[in-house]
Order: structure tokens, then C-alpha cells, then sequence
């Protein structure tokens, strides 16, 4: 079936709908064990609302295929995450707020740590703080000129920056030049198509101006380059589904997202309880939620198999914030897996459940991989998860005579 089927079938009305995506929230057992992070937590909220849903398991881009954060999202919001797909530099921009034309080519970046031989050792220079990340970037900005490009180098949050270059004939086939892994040294910015022959070698030039600018750092003396984008529109939320939406998210490259994808972005949060607050504050003004939580993910990536339960099991102490609103629709899912037992993202397929007053609610009693294996829902693509949220939601007509 075409995603975009739902876009003619939209009606509107005044019942809400709220996303909580608990980022990379699904898990694998530890060696030895036999529960993932989800089913390890202490989860009695999650588990009652479990009891009256329905509940499945999500693929977010398709059988056995690990999908990066971007995509994933498109997906999560009925984007076909193949024809949607951007670097990671535009989302960042959006993310940022950056003034964006069509002469920019984005590029999202990781500070790193490098060996005296030019071998990565820390992809994220020991996840330096932001601050550090302003500094380096002012460095930067300050050391580095270009021949007929500007360039300018901002600060996303921690250890991830974003490069925008300013210039005619940008291309973004380009190699990334992060390893994704240590022990590697950097990958040369090469060009994929003939046609971006002339910007990867002004992407050359750029990496190693910006190796001297970097050389007398402790930690942060190198840049990793990811997610070249150039710059493209989407038709938002409210144009393909009727709906007024907000997006309540701590990291910019979500904002980016729902900034690109037509949504308000909330003021900035700092912690997962703000974000609740915040859901709250502004429930009576919108009619769709977008609310990101991203520590699951942080603490997957970082293997920390004990962590990641503990944020799984603060989101559940919170979740009667929104319960207690009485939302027409709930969906609690994440945007992909990220099992601590492989400190990274993974293909496996990504538990959900729908609580809302027109769900037929399924045999679950908890809220768990298990559990939704043999759910009401099935297992199905993630980019249909929008239209099933909308017709629960009584926002679709009928199709046909």
C-alpha cells in the first residue's frame, strides 16, 4: 500500500494524538540472561496501559536493515524513509535553527580523538560538553578561509557540530569520513560521482586546515564527517494530515526533524521530566505530540545494559503526566533498537503499543519485546504506524464508494 493513500482520506476534528518515543528502546538479553532492557525495568505504568492496548512490533525501514536515526523518524511519521531519506547535516541545521539556502551543502560532524598516527581512538572526544564544542568551533570560524566558499561551523550539542558550506554547484555525493570505528584512520573525502569531484576536493582542503587548526587539543584534535545533505522541503503534518503539531525534544537533530517535517518546536528542555511538563503545559494548543526521549538511546550506544533500564523506568514513573490527559491516541514506541549488548543500532524490530478508546486491546500484559511479538498489531512497517494512529484517532474517512 502507498503511505501517501492516508493523505486523501484526513478529516479533522478535535481529538489528540501523542507520540512517545522512547529513542532506541529496544533491547536484546545480556549473555546469560533472558530479558532485554524493556522487560528488565520496573514498568507498572507502561504495563497497565499494555493491558487496555494494542500492542506489535515496528520495522522501521525493512527486514534485517539497521536504520540511522533520520530515516527512522521520517518513517515514524508516514514518510516513505526510501524517498525521504536526508544526510544527517540538514537535520542538524534544521535542528539548530540555521538560516538555510539553496547554495548550502550540510554536514554534521563528531569531535574526535585521534593518535599520534592519525588513528582514531574516541569517535566522540570523550563526549565533550558544549561549551568545549563553542570554543572549538569559534577556533575554527577564526583559523580557517576557503577560496570562493564560505563556511561556518556551529555547535549542535556535545561533541556534535555541524559544518555548512556556502557555495555554487554543491554536491553531496560524497564519502563520510568517520570510520565508525575506533583503531581506523579517518576515510578521505571522496567523491561518489564525477559531479562532486570539485566539492570533495574542497572538503579535502577543509579537513586538513581544520587537523592544524585542532593539532595543539588534548582531545578534540580531529573531525569526523557524516550525513552531507543538500538542502530540500517536505510537505509538513499539517499539510498532508490536517493536524496542528508539537515537538517536544531535548537534542537538535529532532527538532531539526519536526522543524522540517512542519512542527512547532518547544522551548528547550534539559531533562526527561521537563519534557513531560512541558507536554502538559501546552496540551490544550495542539492536537499532535511529538514527544522525544533520548537517554535510551545514549545508554544503548554506550552499553550500559543497567542504565538504559533505569531511563526506561523514569519515563514510566512519568508517564501518568500524560495518561491522566486522557489523550484520544497514545503511542509509546522508540525509532529503532539499540541493544546495550551491541552498543549501537540495530535491525531489530521495535515494540509498540496503541492505547486509545477505538483500540481492540490484546492478550499483552506487559509492555516488552515478548509481549508484543504475539500482539494485536503484528508486525508491519513502520511508516504505516501514522495512518493506524489516525484512524484511531477517527481522523480518516473511508476509502471508496
Amino acid at each position: 500500500m502507498n503511505p501517501n493513500l492516508i493523505d486523501t482520506l484526513t478529516v479533522k476534528n478535535d481529538t489528540k494524538i501523542v507520540f512517545l518515543i522512547l529513542d532506541g528502546v529496544g533491547g536484546l538479553p545480556l549473555p546469560g540472561g533472558d530479558k532485554t532492557e524493556l522487560e528488565t525495568a520496573n514498568t507498572p505504568n507502561l504495563d497497565r496501559l499494555a493491558e487496555r492496548s494494542i500492542c506489535g512490533l515496528l520495522d522501521p525501514i525493512g527486514y534485517g536493515i539497521t536504520p540511522g536515526s533520520g530515516p527512522a523518524h521520517f518513517s515514524l511519521f508516514g514518510y516513505d524513509p526510501l524517498k525521504n531519506n536526508v544526510g544527517r547535516g540538514i537535520l542538524s541545521a534544521a535542528g539548530i535553527d540555521f538560516p538555510m539556502t539553496e547554495r548550502d551543502l550540510f554536514i554534521r560532524f563528531n569531535f574526535a580523538t585521534a593518535d599520534k598516527n592519525g588513528r582514531v581512538i574516541d569517535r566522540r572526544a570523550g563526549r565533550i560538553d558544549s561549551e568545549t564544542n563553542e570554543r572549538l568551533c569559534r577556533k575554527l570560524q577564526e583559523g580557517i578561509r576557503l577560496d570562493s566558499y564560505d563556511v561556518f561551523f556551529e555547535t549542535v550539542k556535545e561533541h556534535r557540530g555541524l559544518i555548512v558550506l556556502r557555495g555554487d554547484n554543491m554536491r553531496d555525493e560524497i564519502e563520510e569520513t568517520d570510520p565508525q570505528k575506533v583503531g581506523m584512520p579517518p576515510i578521505p573525502p571522496k567523491a561518489l560521482t564525477p559531479e562532486a569531484e570539485k566539492t570533495a576536493a574542497v572538503i579535502a582542503e577543509l579537513t586538513e586546515k581544520a587537523k592544524e587548526v585542532l593539532s595543539d587539543e588534548e582531545k578534540a584534535n580531529m573531525m569526523l564527517l557524516r550525513g552531507y545533505a543538500k538542502y530540500r522541503s517536505f510537505p509538513g503534518l499539517n499539510e498532508r494530515f490536517g493536524l496542528n503539531p508539537l515537538a517536544i525534544a531535548n537534542y537538535p537533530m529532532y527538532k531539526g526533524i519536526a522543524r522540517l517535517l512542519g512542527m512547532t518546536v518547544n522551548q528547550q528542555t534539559n531533562t526527561i521530566e521537563e519534557e513531560f511538563d512541558a507536554l502538559r503545559e501546552n496540551y490544550e494548543k495542539y492536537d499532535f505530540f511529538f514527544l522525544h526521549v533520548k537517554p535510551t538511546d545514549s545508554r544503548g550506544e554506550d552499553g550500559d545494559f543497567d542504565a538504559k533500564v533505569k531511563v526506561i523506568e523514569e519515563v514510566d514513573s512519568l508517564l501518568p503526566a500524560i495518561t491522566e490527559l486522557h489523550p484520544d491516541v497514545l503511542v509509546v514506541t522508540g525509532d529503532h533498537s539499540t541493544p546495550a549488548l551491541l552498543a549501537s543500532h540495530s535491525w531489530h524490530p521495535v515494540p509498540v503499543l496503541l492505547s486509545s478508546d477505538t483500540c481492540r486491546p490484546d492478550s499483552a500484559k506487559r509492555f516488552g519485546e515478548k509481549e508484543c511479538i504475539n500482539g494485536g498489531l503484528g508486525r508491519f512497517p513502520m511508516v504505516y504506524l501514522m495512518g493506524v494512529a489516525l484512524a484511531h484517532a477517527r481522523k480518516l474517512t473511508k476509502f471508496g464508494a
